[in-house]
């Protein structure tokens, strides 16, 4: 009776032992595909926030360097030119003043889809201000009695001031958006 005993015994172990390389074969399966799982939900959500991140940055660039840069520079140089505007002069008004007023109106309607919420009134704003001034310009200086008028063109006498406000969210939003893309250049070095 003890070598049946022991063929039991031995039968017992070697069957739990199958059973066991098999049970751990089947768990570690279940196991790898449940982690395989789980990385690939993991991934998937990690490549669509780095999607999400990418398309909100080239967003934020093209803002910047297609719509409020090319503003911010316009504006200065409006700025400029009637900083120096003491009477009428031809070339200030008819090529900087001008010429800048179209560009920034121009840019504002054809680059709508690149301003940043907060800014959509005062893009409003300012393409009013210009479509009146250029009115008035081409009244005044395209018009038969172009020459008769030397006075500088001013449309806010006549209802249409220029949005200072507009002018100073265009290029606080521009400075700070910039500084927020392209740290190294606030830090002073030397880049975009």
């Amino acid at each position: 009776m003890n070598a049946g005993l022991t063929e039991l015994i031995l039968a017992a172990v070697i069957s739990g032992g199958v059973v066991s390389v098999i049970l751990t074969f089947v768990l570690r399966f279940l196991f790898d595909r449940r982690l395989t799982t789980v990385s690939e939900e993991i991934k998937s959500q990690f490549e669509q926030q780095a999607v999400v991140y990418r398309s909100n940055r080239e967003w934020r660039e093209r803002s910047v360097a297609e719509l409020l840069g090319p503003v911010h520079m316009q504006l200065d140089r409006s700025s400029r030119a009637f900083a120096r505007w003491e009477q009428r002069n031809d070339f200030l008004e008819g090529k900087v003043v001008k010429d800048a007023n179209t560009q920034i109106r121009d840019l504002l309607l054809a680059k709508g889809h690149l301003l940043p919420p907060h800014l959509l009134e005062h893009a409003g704003d300012l393409i009013e201000h210009y479509d009146r001034w250029l009115e008035e310009y081409a009244v005044r200086r395209e018009g038969q009695n172009a020459d008769a008028d030397t006075r500088p063109i001013y449309v806010g006498p006549l209802g249409y001031p220029f949005p200072d406000d507009a002018e100073k969210a265009f290029k606080a939003t521009f400075r700070r958006m910039r500084g927020d893309l392209y740290e190294e250049q606030a830090s002073g070095r030397d880049g975009p």
